[in-house]
């Protein structure tokens, strides 16, 4: 790296110049456009995210305060808040979401030999959704409810490099099971969902498609037992069954067999009953596989956390839409950042560090390295870490 670029300019080298471009020209991000362009609002709201700025106002001081560095950092002038409040709500917020699909294409190769916590070669997503309240006075375009505005973000996770894969924004209205029509399903990929998942029209989707469900059965989940396997209850399993759906709708949407395992977890003392398709793995397995979707909630925890997606500096849905994708970009060049520089320290800690540290000019290798990591603050154990 150059030691006389900015910590900003040498993070930014991590970004590809050449797909952002490709995503700007996709949707003409750049016509009539002659100053401010598309990559100097994404650095700008790069930078917001990375220093946890409030508002826009707060992102032009923080600019102006190092005039003589903007240049360096990519900048071919002074912010203007106005000027980067148009540019978010105007410039196509489907620039930065392409952007950060390409981002996230790049980083799941990085992580493909991470540890999934149990043994298991195939593929793991996690499905779920999280909801980012509104003022409905504010942002009238996110009704919700009758006095409350909100709006959703669906997320399928790949379990191994918790890194998310797909990610949908729609108002709060919009059921969860609606996902399941927007997938496309991996030959034999598991999916892992909540019971809000239950359709079994949508499931037997996912079963021609060669692909695998866990989910949870819902309480009047109505079924015939066909015959139960021997279990190892020292584990916690209560029963292994093969069953059939027995409702008229529900066989017809899912005429095929599938399995039933109930499970007491030891740490909560709670029963739970799983469905799944797959009759291969072995019991214990497929409740290994229900746990680990605790990993997308966590990553909605996390970005809640240590983003900017709570509080935005824009009104408009488009610059609502613009801030969360760039927020989600910043998110998986963090992540891209601590596998190329082969970094110990949790992705909580090397955003911190890197939010004191964009204008200097050292090397980011040193700047990251020279941390061990450890946070002596005593509510350090309180953070969320996604990476160990």
């Amino acid at each position: 790296m150059n030691s006389g670029s900015t910590v900003f300019s040498q993070l930014m080298e991590f970004v590809p110049r050449y797909e952002f471009r490709k995503c700007i020209n996709r949707y003409h991000g750049q016509y009539k456009v002659k100053c401010f362009s598309c990559w100097e609002q994404y650095l700008s709201m790069a930078f917001a995210q990375l220093t946890y700025r409030e508002s826009l106002r707060d992102i032009e001081s923080c600019l102006r305060a190092a005039p003589e560095k903007l240049y360096h950092m990519g900048f071919r002038g002074l912010v203007a808040r106005n000027t980067l409040a148009n540019a978010n709500s105007v410039r196509d917020w489907r620039i930065y979401a392409d952007f950060a699909q390409t981002m996230i294409g790049i980083a799941r190769p990085l992580y493909v030999g991470e540890d999934l916590g149990f043994e298991l070669e195939k593929t793991v997503y996690a499905l779920d959704s999280t909801t980012i309240d509104l003022c409905l006075a504010v942002y009238p375009w996110a009704r919700f409810r009758k006095h409350k505005g909100a709006i959703k973000l669906h997320t399928l996770l790949d379990v191994r490099a918790r890194i998310p894969t797909v990610i949908v924004i729609t108002s709060g209205k919009i059921h969860d099971v609606n996902m399941l029509d927007r997938l496309w399903f991996e030959p034999g990929a598991f999916y892992v969902m909540d019971r809000g998942y239950v359709d079994f029209a949508r499931l037997h989707r996912v079963q021609k498609a060669s692909a695998f469900f866990v989910t949870r059965a819902k309480k009047n989940f109505k079924f015939r037992r066909q015959y139960s396997s021997v279990v190892d209850k020292s584990e916690g399993i209560q029963c292994d069954q093969t069953v059939v759906l027995t409702g008229f709708y529900a066989r017809q949407d899912y005429p095929e067999k599938l399995r039933r395992i109930r499970y007491l977890d030891p740490d909560t003392n709670k029963r739970l009953v799983f469905l799944t398709n797959n009759h291969d793995l072995r019991a214990i397995v497929i409740a290994q596989l229900y746990k680990a979707r605790w990993r997308v909630e966590l990553f909605f925890k996390w970005i809640k956390q240590h983003l900017r997606i709570k509080a935005f500096y824009g009104t408009s849905e488009n610059a609502v839409k613009t801030q969360i994708w760039i927020a989600i970009s910043v998110y998986i060049l963090v992540a891209i950042v601590k596998k190329r520089l082969n970094l110990e320290q949790s992705l909580y800690n090397i955003l911190q560090i890197l939010s004191v540290t964009l204008f200097e000019k050292t090397p980011i290798l040193q700047v990251l390295s020279r941390h061990n990591g450890n946070v002596p603050d005593g509510n350090a154990h309180n953070q969320l870490q996604l990476f160990d």
